[in-house]
């Protein structure tokens, strides 16, 4: 199966620098041209794009990777299309957990958040442990309280919580289903969301991955899934590869699967293509997982795969227009 986008042949200037590069997802499951409208299809398209054309603006100002995921990622955690941030899925009490995590790989530093309830974007969240403070992973009200002490902007609970959101608790309640965020098997909007996440490449040859989600409807017990876990959901290094992942948490978390294609790459001197391919296969494929990842290299080589019906997703390099797809 043709599972992954082929990228354009090249990644440096003719002068041997780096392009700068940003790539984004909004989710992989079962997306079919039948499940959506016109008009859903288009605002899912405008909304890719939007982000792209934010860490672009970035990029393309001289500015770092770390700051690209940033303002790409916020661009789609605002976005209620997608489930992070606004319009998150809600757990079995109908409230918001939201993850998310950063890594920055020429440094090697990373900074995570899970289950945070009042941060408006939990990206900037997981920036800030990464870069205030001396831990990797904050979870719950630590987190929250954390971030208010760091000055970002916090918000009533109630602002991540949808009309659509409510009524897809509502089926997997009654239908005794804990969902993902991209199974649409109780039907409505549910194949329609899916967790965010950027990978860029800057001007100076630097990466950068992150990651953010609202998790599974209905879940329950303090939940957490592969999104804040570096090596699981996220991962950067300058001298591999940057990746960042959607699709069934427990399967990334068991696989590692983003550190996983970096090992490949890192040990084995694998192409990009091959590693991927490789780790979709015995983390996913092999064990009934369903999912996809981002990924990208110092040289420019990136690569857009994933197992399912469809994933949103998208790309731009340099001062070119973006490039955003939905269907396999």
């Amino acid at each position: 199966m043709n599972r992954a986008d082929e990228p354009p042949v090249g990644g440096r200037s003719a002068g041997g620098a780096a392009v700068p590069t940003l790539l984004i997802h909004g989710g992989a499951g079962t997306i079919l041209r039948a499940l959506l409208t016109r008009q859903e299809e288009s605002e899912h398209r405008d909304s890719l794009a939007r982000a792209l054309r934010a860490g672009q603006a970035v990029l393309m100002a001289g500015g770092i990777s770390l700051d690209a995921v940033v303002a790409a990622v916020k661009v789609l955690e605002d976005d209620p299309l997608f489930n992070a941030g606004h319009g998150s899925v809600l757990n079995h009490e109908g409230q918001v957990e939201l993850d998310a995590s950063i890594m920055d790989g020429a440094a090697a530093r990373a900074g995570g958040v899970a289950g945070v309830r009042t941060v408006r974007n939990p990206i900037e969240a997981a920036r800030a442990v990464m870069e205030r403070s001396p831990h990797v992973l904050l979870a719950g009200e630590g987190a929250d309280r954390f971030a208010a002490e760091q000055g970002l902007t916090i918000v009533d609970p109630g602002y991540f919580v949808t009309q659509k959101r409510r009524q897809q608790l509502d089926r997997a309640r009654a239908a005794g289903r804990i969902e993902l965020d991209h199974d649409g098997s109780s039907g409505g909007d549910e194949g329609k969301f899916g967790t965010v996440g950027a990978v860029a490449l800057d001007a100076f040859g630097n990466l950068a991955a992150g990651t953010s989600t609202g998790g599974l409807t209905n879940k329950r017990w303090g939940r957490i899934g592969d999104s804040p876990l570096i090596g699981a959901g996220t991962y950067a290094d300058n001298g591999t590869v940057a990746v960042s992942g959607t699709g069934t948490g427990e399967f990334f978390m068991r696989g590692l699967v983003a550190y996983d294609i970096a090992a490949r790459l890192r040990y084995l001197k694998v192409p990009l293509a091959q590693a991927v391919e490789q780790t979709l296969h015995s983390a996913l494929d092999e064990r009934q997982g369903e999912g996809g990842v981002i990924a990208l290299t110092a040289n420019g080589d990136f690569r857009l795969a994933f197992n399912t019906e469809g994933m949103y997703r998208g790309y731009v390099r340099g001062d070119e227009d973006p490039v955003v797809s939905i269907y396999r």
